[in-house]
């Protein structure tokens, strides 16, 4: 008989092991046994739950050597014990190795042009991923510029560095990091990998000729060089700001030449390229004025038609001088005058932009615009309703329209209703206003004004008159008589409304399955009668009137009901044709039951 007691694990020399110090993991089997046996012990050891080592052993301890330990041996190790049936297990001990192995870094090239690229390994043999690599560029002078790369499935990384402008010696190293209980842990940097940078052209020169300080009118002369290693794919390219002014390929210079001007002042870039390879100068250029812009003036800038507009070009301070007067057209400019001054008598046509120039030495200046605005005067405006019709209905909005058919716009339109200002609207040649405001008295009194800049003043309309129309309030049904009507009489239907403009247009209906119209009229009151003669049995309903006007809205009447009835002679009549036939009746019946009573 036995038993398992506990299983225990331990690491000697302890659970940090420096690495490459050797390292044992002993698994212990604790047994009671009821008398001195034999027994055989099965021994099996799991790193992180993978099986790493197996034995049979009569004896209560297994070792598990490991000479040389590896940051990859770091883990989680617990064993198991099975003897005779029966199993132990012991509890799992963290196991840390410290420290990992300095990596390899090797280049592809040890010798580059400025533009290519470099591509470098970095490996850490012995090492089990996942792990970070971590790349770094060195230059003299300068932060080191590093690049991470995570790799998941094997222990080596590779990147590609671009080497730029100015790279001359460069040196690349590499570390790597894993990550493991307390965080993470990082490797000696490795050995450094050094590059040598050539460049495949030297940074151009730019210069001018005859200085960088000339005056508008002078020939000035650009001049880009550099020296180049191979002639194959270069360019050159001159620009100014963002604008490219020449450039030139597989050629060591370039030139560019202009007469000088002040809009020349400024920065000028001198940029050479081969490939991915970039190299500029840069030159600043002063251009001193030759003479100011000249100056447009005008003897007025908002004048009347048929009117005289002088206009006059100057230079402050300097007189000799080509002037040219222009007008600005979309389609180009109207050379008007080659002269100082332009007089001319002006109609609606000559409204625009003039400007002028002056040219010295074939320096060609533009001054600002000025804006000639000419007027021809308002007509005498109209005024109307947008509906058409000079009427509106009481409670609704009146749209109105003053419109000049002549006039140089802008116009302003002033609407007044009677003496009161309502609105100033500012447009081509119309203008429109509502009025939500429409009382029962508001049968006239709108008109508006038109002007412009021109010196003639205001234009007013005719006085428009509206009619305001009162809608159909409140229709009643009557008649006489009224309720029963007897058969063969007449009856006097009246239809009538409280409120509402005239004419109102009457109708009068019966109700059946469907609407009967029965009569209607055209009347210029606030009520009508309509007379039905010989009334008739089937006349008997229920009848209703509706009255409308232009207001556009049908009225209905609430419905009265009409019973025709017999007259009274009728009535006579046949009771006694009723009472004769009962007599004839009692008479047979008596002398049938004599005559049987006899027998």
């Amino acid at each position: 008989v036995f038993t398992f007691n506990r299983v225990e694990i331990r690491v000697q020399p302890s659970d940090k092991v420096k690495n490459g110090a050797p390292m044992s993991i002993i698994c212990h089997a604790d047994i009671s046994k009821n008398t001195d046996f034999q027994l055989k012990h099965n021994f099996t050891i799991f790193k992180d739950r993978k099986l790493v080592f197996t034995t049979v052993s009569d004896k209560e301890d297994a070792r598990y050597e490991i000479p040389v330990a590896k940051s990859s041996d770091t883990g989680e190790y617990e064993c198991t014990v099975k003897a005779d049936g029966k199993f132990g297990f012991s509890n799992s001990i963290y196991v840390w190795v410290a420290g990992m192995t300095k990596p390899i870094l090797t280049a592809d090239k040890k010798e580059v042009l400025e533009g290519e690229i470099v591509k470098l390994r970095c490996e850490l043999p012995e090492e089990v991923p996942p792990l970070e690599f971590f790349f770094r560029k060195i230059k003299t002078n300068s932060a080191p510029k590093e690049k991470r790369v995570p790799e998941q499935n094997q222990n080596f990384s590779e990147v590609e560095y671009y080497v730029e402008e100015g790279d001359n010696i460069l040196q690349f190293d590499c570390f790597g990091k894993r990550q493991v209980r307390s965080g993470w842990e990082s490797s000696q940097h490795s050995n450094k990998t050094l590059v040598t940078v050539k460049e495949p052209f030297i940074k151009p020169i730019l210069i001018t000729r005859p200085s960088s300080n000339v005056t508008e009118g002078d020939q000035i002369e650009f001049e880009c060089s550099t020296v180049v290693a191979q002639m194959r794919d270069i360019e050159i390219i001159f620009q100014k700001n963002r604008t490219i002014l020449n450039s030139v390929r597989d050629k060591k210079f370039l030139k560019y030449s202009t007469v000088a001007t002040q809009e020349d002042s400024g920065d000028y870039l001198c940029k050479v390229e081969q490939g991915a390879v970039s190299k500029t100068a840069k030159l600043n250029v002063f251009v001193a004025e030759l003479f100011p812009k000249p100056t447009l003036s005008a003897s007025m800038t908002k004048l009347d038609e048929n009117k005289d507009l002088i206009l006059s070009c100057s230079i402050n301070g300097f007189r000799r001088a080509n002037f040219s007067i222009i007008r600005k057209s979309s389609s180009g400019d109207i050379v008007l005058k080659n002269s100082r001054v332009l007089e001319i008598k002006v109609n609606v046509n000559h409204t625009g932009s003039y400007t002028c120039k002056a040219e010295v030495k074939g320096i060609v200046k533009e001054s600002k615009r000025v804006r000639i605005n000419v007027y021809a005067p308002v007509s005498k405006p109209t005024l109307s309703v947008v509906s058409g019709s000079p009427e509106v209905v009481l409670g609704k909005p009146l749209q109105l329209i003053c419109h000049s058919v002549m006039g140089t716009p802008p116009i302003t339109f002033t609407f007044y209703k009677g003496d009161e200002i309502k609105k100033n609207v500012t447009n081509d040649t119309y203008a429109t206003f509502l009025d939500e405001n429409i009382g029962l008295n508001d049968n006239g009194g709108y008109k508006c004004d038109a002007r412009n800049n021109h010196s003639s003043g205001v234009k007013t309309s005719n006085i428009l008159n509206v009619t305001v129309i009162v809608p159909i309030r409140d229709a009643s049904l009557g008649s006489v008589p009224y309720g029963e009507v007897e058969v063969g009489s007449d009856t006097a239907f009246l239809c009538s409304v409280k409120e509402g403009s005239w004419p109102i247009d009457f109708k009068f209906f019966k109700k059946t399955d469907h609407e009967v119209l029965l009569h209607e009229v055209r009347e210029y009151s606030d009520r009508t009668i309509w007379h039905k003669k010989t009334m008739k049995r089937k006349d008997t309903g229920t009848y209703y009137c509706m009255a409308s006007n232009r207001a556009s809205t049908d009225v209905r009447s609430r419905p009265i009901t009409i019973s025709v009835i017999l007259a009274a002679w009728q009535k006579g009549v046949i009771a006694a044709f009723v009472l004769t036939a009962m007599a004839g009746a009692g008479a047979v019946a008596l002398w049938w039951f004599l005559h049987k009573k006899k027998k």
